[in-house]
């Protein structure tokens, strides 16, 4: 009967301990990614460059880019921003960007494909409008940046709440 009842509890304890660990996955993912949307607001308007937080959808990750120019070859380069407060971030476990709406600038030349989309932060603190749902199935986190402050906000739950676009100029 003791064996029994360790067996029980043993069995409850570990169901209890893979949800949590599948739960903390998606909340560090959202995390980051709020963190990274936030440092590139901050460092396009420190270093007035504008900097590119594009988001590959097909391996699950998403990176921080800026064009710097090349004294040796006279050129720009796109040159992906690895530093102590910013690196490239691939989803582990379960996790996978869930929904993903970025509404593209009328001067953003680039064409939106399936597996890649980007969000641009400009020099002077703005940003395109996306919404972007980070999860497991189970677990969901949404992250919005503001058009008009390039400010990045992190919710629990779903994207259907939260709209694209809109700018509460008096919300805090």
């Amino acid at each position: 009967m003791v064996v029994v009842i360790i067996g029980l509890v043993s069995g409850v304890g570990a169901g209890l301990y893979v949800g949590t660990f599948r739960k903390m996955q998606v909340e560090k993912a959202a995390y980051d990614f709020f963190l990274t949307a936030k440092y590139a607001r901050l460092i396009a308007v420190e270093k007035q460059s504008q900097y590119k937080m594009e988001l590959d959808l097909a391996n699950r990750g998403f990176y921080l880019t800026t064009v710097l120019w090349d004294e040796e070859s006279g050129q720009a380069q796109q040159e992906i921003v690895k530093n102590y407060y910013c690196k490239p971030v691939q989803f582990q476990g379960d996790v996978v960007f869930e929904s993903v709406d970025v509404v593209p600038n009328g001067w953003e030349t680039q064409s939106v494909s399936e597996e890649q989309q980007t969000i641009t932060f400009s020099p002077n603190g703005t940003a395109q409008s996306s919404v972007v749902q980070i999860g497991d199935g189970y677990t969901h986190y949404t992250i919005s940046v503001s058009p008009a402050t390039g400010r990045a906000k992190m919710y629990f739950g779903t994207a259907e709440n939260v709209k694209v676009g809109t700018t509460d100029l008096d919300a805090e």
